[in-house]
Parts: C-alpha cells; sequence; structure tokens
C-alpha cells in the first residue's frame, strides 16, 4: 500500500535517541530546550515551548490567553477536531469561520463579514484561530489587521507548517500572530515520534505556557507566594497539566528539524509531478498563494463536479488499487458532537462543498517518482 503519509527516520535520528537512552536523562533533561531553541531559532521566534502533542499546545496557548467561560474563540471548520476543542477544554464557546474554496484555508473576506456582524450583536470572538492546511499559511497580514481592528488575539494552528514560509519569513515567525502551535506527529513534515510547541515572541506569553504544560508549577521565588524554602521547593500557582515533552522526543525532534528544509524541497518536487500531471478537466490541486511558500504537510485534489457518491466511490477505489487516498478533513461542525451543541448542515456551505470533493492524495518524502505516476494514472482511470 502507498500511504498518504509517512515518516522518514535515518540512523542520525536514531542514533540521537540512542544517545538519549544512555545518558542519565530521559524525561526532563538539556534536549527539550535545545529543541525549544532550535525551534524558535529557524522560526524566528524569542521562544519555543515544547509539549507532548500539539492538541496541548493549543489547550495551553487559549489559557495562556485567559481563554474562559465568558469568551468565544474562532476557528476553521476544516480541520481536525482539535483546533476547535481546544476552546471548549477552557469552558469557552467555538464557532466557525467558513473557508476559501480555493485554499482550503479561513476566508478573510468571511471573517470580516462575520466581525461586522458580531460586533452589531455584541459577541465578537476573545480568539481566532486560522489553520494552515496542507502547509499553506493563510493570510496572516489581513487577519492581523483585522485582529487590531476587532481586538482578539490570534493563534496560528500550524500544525501542518513547519518549514512552510509567509511573505517570505518563516510560518512560525509570530509577526502576526500571539502564538504559533505546530505538531510533530509522525505523518507531519518533521516528527518527535509524539510531540508539539508553541511559539512567540511575548515572554510573558511563554513563562504562562511553561507552567501550565507541568501542572502550573513554578519554582521562580518572583512568582511565589512566600520566600522560597530552599532549592528544592516549588508551589502550583495555577491549574497546570502534565504537558511536557521528553527529552527522548525532543532529541528526534532536533535530528529531524535539521532535514526539514531538505524534507519541504522533495514535497515540493513530488508536488510538482502531480501539478504537472494532473487531469485538469477532472481534478484541480488547492490553489497555492503568491505570498506563501507551502510546506506541502498534504497534497489535496478537488474532483470537479463531484457529488457523494462519485467520491466516496474514488477514494474507495484508489484504496482497492493500494493507494491510500484519504480525506483532509470532515468539517469540524457536521461531527455529531458539534451538531448536538446546535451546529447543522448549511451552517458553513463552502467547508461542506469543499468535503464533497477533496481528496489527499500522497505525500511524503519517501514516496517515488513512479509511484506517483501510479496515483495519477489510478486516478484519472477511476474518474474517467
Amino acid at each position: 500500500m502507498i500511504p498518504y503519509g509517512k515518516q522518514f527516520i535515518d540512523q542520525t535520528d536514531i542514533d540521537a535517541v540512542v544517545d538519549v537512552l544512555k545518558s542519565d536523562w530521559l524525561t526532563q533533561g538539556p534536549k527539550v530546550p535545545a529543541f525549544e531553541d532550535a525551534v524558535a531559532s529557524y522560526c524566528k521566534a524569542e521562544h519555543g515551548v515544547a509539549v507532548n502533542s500539539a492538541t496541548s499546545a493549543l489547550h495551553i496557548a487559549c489559557l495562556a490567553l485567559d481563554v474562559g467561560s465568558n469568551d468565544i474563540v474562532w476557528t476553521s471548520p476544516i480541520s481536525f477536531v482539535a483546533s476547535a476543542n481546544c476552546a471548549l477544554y477552557c469552558g469557552a464557546k467555538i464557532d466557525f469561520v467558513d473557508i476559501d474554496l480555493n485554499t482550503g484555508n479561513m476566508s478573510v473576506f468571511e471573517l470580516e463579514k462575520k466581525l461586522l456582524l458580531a460586533e452589531q450583536n455584541d459577541c465578537l470572538p476573545k480568539v481566532v484561530i486560522p489553520v494552515h492546511l496542507a502547509g499553506q499559511s493563510c493570510d496572516m497580514q489581513a487577519i492581523h489587521k483585522l485582529a487590531l481592528k476587532y481586538d482578539f488575539k490570534i493563534v496560528e494552528d500550524a500544525s501542518h507548517a513547519i518549514g512552510a514560509k509567509y511573505l517570505d519569513k518563516p510560518v512560525g515567525c509570530c509577526e502576526f500572530s500571539d502564538i504559533c502551535v505546530f505538531s510533530f506527529h509522525p505523518v507531519k513534515i518533521i516528527t518527535s515520534a509524539e510531540g508539539g510547541m508553541a511559539v512567540t515572541n511575548n515572554q510573558e506569553l511563554a513563562k504562562r505556557l511553561r507552567k501550565l504544560r507541568s501542572h502550573g508549577i513554578t519554582s521562580d521565588p518572583t512568582e511565589m507566594t512566600e520566600p522560597s524554602h530552599g532549592p528544592w521547593y516549588y508551589q502550583q500557582v495555577e491549574l497546570g497539566f502534565n504537558y511536557r515533552m521528553t527529552d527522548l522526543h525532543a532529541a528526534l525532534g532536533i535530528s529531524q528539524l535539521s532535514k526539514v528544509d531538505e524534507f519541504v524541497n522533495q514535497r515540493h518536487f513530488l508536488a510538482q509531478i502531480y501539478d504537472t500531471h494532473l487531469d485538469l478537466n477532472l481534478i484541480r490541486p488547492l490553489h497555492q498563494s503568491d505570498t506563501c511558500y507551502s510546506a506541502y504537510h498534504l497534497y489535496i485534489v478537488q474532483l470537479k463536479d463531484s457529488d457523494i457518491t462519485r467520491h466516496k466511490n474514488a477514494i474507495t477505489q484508489l484504496r482497492a488499487a493500494g493507494i491510500i487516498g484519504h480525506l483532509h478533513y470532515i468539517p469540524i461542525h457536521l461531527q455529531p458532537y458539534y451538531q448536538a451543541m446546535g451546529f447543522s448542515v448549511g451552517d458553513f456551505p463552502n467547508a461542506e462543498k469543499y468535503y464533497q470533493g477533496a481528496i489527499t492524495l500522497p505525500l511524503h518524502p519517501t514516496l517515488q517518482e513512479q509511484e506517483v505516476h501510479f496515483v495519477l494514472n489510478t486516478l484519472q482511470q477511476i474518474l474517467n
């Protein structure tokens, strides 16, 4: 079977992990801060805070921005459920902004329209979470302008997008956001086996994120309610979580980060083969904006004139041919849990139209050119 995504692990990665296994530190040792510094430096951000998953990073990002029970968070309906669940974990309300069908990303037009209405109804969001679908950045400069006008904070869900660029700057530099979150799950651009990271340019947010990932505990005397009892002393100053990354995971992440540009370049090379040989009468890829350099975590195409039956048949027949065609994502508002909250079919028509025709085709650094051609030929035979 040809998977839609797959990690690439070489001997340097294995050696990095083995070195930690032979060291004195397995959990909270020197590799975690080293990984944080390496990612922050790569992204040209001031601070990195490593955690055990991007879901955890999204959760504590919302908490660090003081999202609570009286607040509203907006995100994209075309994402994994974690992009919305993070607000619910904080007791906040969640809502969605429909997508641009060309890119699959949050539509700035729909966002501005929704903000105008929300202002009239006194229900503006506290935080907006744009999702960089498939590794292509949202139009962050435009979203940031709206954030300044309507006074909301921005958390970039860049789970797909380490190695990407926006306006020739690394995604994660946080020029147009308060916090940016990455995922290091095995199918992502680089992997730490499991793990995530929040990057920010705000020192106070970074300090809060670090406390929240570790039970709300601090060893900083300036944050304590009384003088320290000694070098062993710590205080829990708020309710946090055990979201810490281990040195084992961080060591793998450091090794993988050294190859991130190589991985992204290979993804672009393979994506170009897809682009060149697609039958555009049947299929069109997601549009790549001139302002962005995608990390190409996913290669997503849209079937033209698709319906539910044709769409299902295409993915089913791809799998029968040994190709794991997939779909990213089912609109979050159509999930039963969210429908029980009051969302329904028709709420976000672009997201629903996208869902009826989107197919994720295999794309990863170990994919071979002949496999790409096999995928293309098979899909086009199915559609014809």
